[in-house]
């Protein structure tokens, strides 16, 4: 006879397994992508999964050089700190809007927000290369920066405005009822509290705009301003049969979204559950 605590046990076990498996569908081929990355073009016939004999760092060194992923890492750099800096300052405040003031039309706009992020890039892509050549911004890192800005504000918003919704309510009326104005009440009341939201956010938008490929595709064909997705694009036709190094560049695309995760992984983690236990 099956006891509760056994069923228990055994349901425990089976989630365990499950999540056990997604993991290993997830970091199995980034392990494989790393080792590659450290052979020689001998050691690729050995096999898929053979350790090589000496790891070959090089490669790192060929793609960081050659591969040109020096200038492409910091373009990217270049193009994702105001992105993601300028995107969550003007979530907090268009979210303290939509969340606590009155405005005329306020259901609307927030409908249309809500609608706009479902257009896929596709659908404007041509109409914003022709406004960002009639603006003379073709070629520039303003013509990546300004239209993901754009793009990631309505999430932003929507994201600040639900979390502000989630804070205690008292704490927000006892810094009214002692006279405090918005701003002060935005800056040392609200930001504090909503400082693991404010990461996730900000985490979101890093991944997003570090990936982003469509925008510069279209945006920018001067190899100066190119970022890493849209190198590792060209460097892969210029070094389709030298595969260590090829894969030495995805990895050096891929990384940086790692650490960041790593070192903000709490926080996001804390973001995404703020709201389950109130």
């Amino acid at each position: 006879m099956v006891t509760a605590s056994t069923s228990r046990a055994m349901k425990a076990l089976s989630f365990r397994i499950v999540m056990w498996l997604f993991t290993l569908m997830t970091v199995i081929p980034f392990g494989l992508l790393l080792l590659t990355s450290l052979k020689s073009k001998k050691d690729l016939f050995r096999g898929a999964f053979v350790l090589p004999e000496t790891p070959h760092f090089e490669n790192y060194v060929s793609a960081w050089v050659d591969g040109h992923f020096g200038i492409y890492f910091w373009n990217s750099i270049i193009v994702v700190i105001p992105v993601v800096a300028v995107s969550v300052v003007l979530g907090l405040m268009t979210g303290f809007a939509f969340a606590f003031l009155s405005f005329p039309f306020k259901r609307l706009t927030f409908a249309v927000l809500t609608i706009g992020m479902m257009v896929p890039t596709e659908a404007f892509i041509i109409p914003l290369y022709y406004q960002m050549r009639f603006l003379g911004l073709l070629n520039s890192y303003a013509a990546m920066i300004l239209p993901q800005i754009a793009m990631s504000v309505p999430f932003a918003t929507l994201f600040m405005s639900l979390a502000m919704q989630q804070l205690p309510k008292e704490v927000l009326e006892a810094a009214m009822l002692d006279g405090a104005p918005r701003g002060m009440i935005l800056r040392r009341v609200i930001i504090p509290l909503l400082k693991p939201a404010i990461s996730s956010l900000g985490l979101f938008l890093f991944i997003w705009t570090w990936n982003e490929f469509l925008i510069p595709l279209v945006l920018v064909n001067d190899d100066v301003y190119r970022t890493m997705p849209l190198g590792m694009l060209f460097f892969q036709g210029r070094y389709t049969v030298n595969t260590p190094v090829l894969t030495a560049g995805a990895v050096l695309v891929i990384a940086p979204i790692i650490v960041i995760y790593l070192i903000f992984q709490r926080k996001f983690i804390e973001g995404l559950t703020a709201g389950a236990t109130k």
